[in-house]
């Protein structure tokens, strides 16, 4: 699959969109694009796994919450740094990544990574460690 820049920010923009939408109806949580807002994908992120245990760690669904809450996090990064998405192909792996001077970042993998893998790990703690990367 090859996707150009823009159609990969068009997809991940609507993705975001998707989040906000999502936590609202599923948890009743409003996310508003701030850098704040994300430490609220860490509850959100565990309150799937609580509510949908049997199917939030199948390979769809995990892939589609990491895509549409680690986009909705790509955004607020975007918004606060700048940068842009791109898409890679890696080790037989398709990637997405916020790409920002010569830094890329991994929200949906760090996503992925909570949910997946190590659920004390924090999408928020990981957003501004990669703001404050950028800013140094």
């Amino acid at each position: 699959m090859s996707l150009t820049n823009q159609e990969i920010t068009e997809l991940m923009e609507q993705a975001a969109a998707d989040a906000i939408l999502i936590s609202l109806e599923e948890f009743d949580i409003n996310l508003d694009k701030s850098v704040d807002s994300v430490a609220l994908i860490d509850d959100i992120l565990s309150g799937f796994v609580d509510r949908y245990a049997d199917q939030a760690l199948e390979d769809q669904a995990l892939f589609t919450l990491c895509n549409v809450y680690g986009a909705y996090v790509g955004e607020v990064f975007r918004q606060v740094m700048g940068g842009d998405w791109e898409f890679r192909q890696e080790n037989d792996q398709e990637i997405v990544m916020v790409v920002f001077q010569d830094k890329s970042f991994a929200f949906t993998g760090i996503c992925y990574e909570r949910l997946a893998i190590d659920n004390t790990l924090s999408v928020h703690k990981y957003l501004l460690q990669a703001i404050k990367n950028c800013q140094s």
